[in-house]
């Protein structure tokens, strides 16, 4: 046993495929799997051959697999692939997004959320004149959750006004295709509606961008 060179002792040739390499190593592996001094030895060979391998490619007589790498070059490498699209993506892009924690979604969530019931729900006489007032609500919720992340309060106000702009728009926009009363709710007027299009910007602004 000891004479043997590590091909044999996996019982591959010297020219066998990666794959075949690997289905020998796991094959031994499962069946030595209670004898401990096999189990090394099996180990020992197939390190033998990926050195040996690792040799030949830098000597350029064969062409190795990338993915033929030990185990800690893997390990340090992994964390870098989910990075790549982020390194890939414009400077304007990354300087614009952010990775929000769970407050940052959860908080502006909330407020808008209500907002949101009570320009639906709330159904005084003359109601229609509170949206305003809900609307600058909002404004001012915006601004207060992007400025708490980054403290740059005239960039903050300037990403929630744009908000507000592209919200109501696209809101009186959908509303207007739609018809009154929208979605079959009789107290959903298209303003109504363009003011929970505008929430719902506004929240995506707060939360995921900086």
């Amino acid at each position: 046993m000891t004479d043997q060179n590590p091909y044999e002792k996996l019982g591959v040739t010297e020219d066998a495929s990666f794959d075949e390499i690997q289905d020998a190593k796991g094959r031994l592996m499962q069946q030595h799997r209670h004898d401990k001094k096999l189990v090394e030895s099996v180990e020992a060979a197939y390190d033998a051959i990926i050195m040996d391998r690792l040799r030949m490619r830098q000597e350029g007589k064969i062409k190795v697999p990338e993915r033929i790498r030990f185990p800690e070059k893997t390990y340090q490498s992994q964390p870098s692939f989910p990075q790549v699209p982020m390194d890939g993506s414009p400077a304007w892009l990354q300087e614009l997004l952010d990775t929000p924690t769970a407050s940052d979604i959860i908080w502006p969530g909330v407020s808008f959320l209500a907002l949101a019931s009570l320009s639906v729900f709330y159904s005084a006489p003359g109601s229609e004149s509170t949206l305003p007032l809900v609307l600058a609500l909002g404004f001012g919720c915006s601004i207060y959750f992007v400025n708490r992340k980054e403290q740059k309060f005239w960039r903050a106000v300037l990403l929630t006004l744009i908000g507000l702009l592209i919200g109501f728009g696209l809101g009186s926009w959908l509303g207007s295709l739609m018809g009154t009363p929208i979605a079959g709710i009789n107290d959903l007027t298209s303003e109504k509606f363009a003011t929970l299009v505008t929430f719902f910007i506004l929240w995506l602004i707060s939360s995921f961008l900086r």
